[in-house]
């Protein structure tokens, strides 16, 4: 009697993204950054308070916001208003400017008892981990917008890098401001970052000289 082989069977994994918003993380509205802020100064949670003010000013990647140094931020002991860091990705310097709100945020949390003696200006709060991780970073910025009724599935800590530079170009339409605070090598990766449609960049570019 022959035996037939049967081809085998894979059972089907349900996709990764299935039910999930993909692509682009959006920006928060100017509203939502002050919905956040709000629930945030309510709960007098000033760790939270300060990372969140300082993603939003810096415009950070996550792996250098986490890893922001007391040192990067105090200046003979006031918070500076201007800030240089070398990004961990590129290698090369970027600035930002820190808000009033913020620096008063910052000055705030500097003074907390959990910062004494404490390196890093948003250390974890589990003892093994000098900073909070990306991984963390990125929980907490879901609990935020959770807060506000957002589905999270849209945004992400990448949100929190694109929010300044998305409005500063919504009322500048300067493309290579944009580029400069967010730290690219290359006007057309600022483009693809804040999803500007082919056209408008052009048509932008053309009138700036680098």
């Amino acid at each position: 009697m022959l035996r037939v082989q049967l081809p085998a069977i894979t059972p089907k994994r349900r996709a990764w993204n299935k039910g999930r918003l993909v692509g682009q993380k959006r920006p928060l509205l100017p509203k939502q950054v002050w919905a956040i802020r709000a629930r945030l100064e309510l709960a007098d949670n000033l760790r939270d308070l300060a990372l969140f003010n300082v993603a939003i000013d810096s415009k950070l990647r996550g792996c250098d916001l986490v890893r922001l140094k007391v040192t990067d931020i105090i200046r003979d002991d006031r918070v500076r208003e201007r800030v240089s860091v070398v990004q961990s990705k590129t290698n090369k310097p970027v600035q930002f400017e820190l808000a009033e709100n913020t620096r008063e945020t910052l000055a705030n949390w500097t003074k907390a008892p959990q910062m004494i003696g404490c390196p890093f200006m948003f250390p974890s709060r589990f003892h093994d981990r000098p900073h909070i991780s990306t991984r963390q970073y990125g929980r907490l910025v879901r609990g935020w917008v959770v807060s506000i009724g957002l589905e999270p599935s849209g945004y992400g800590t990448h949100s929190m890098r694109r929010t300044k530079a998305a409005e500063i170009y919504r009322k500048t339409g300067n493309l290579r401001a944009v580029q400069l605070l967010l730290g690219h090598t290359k006007v057309d990766s600022t483009v693809r970052y804040l999803g500007v449609e082919l056209e408008d960049a052009l048509s932008i570019a053309e009138n700036i000289d680098i």
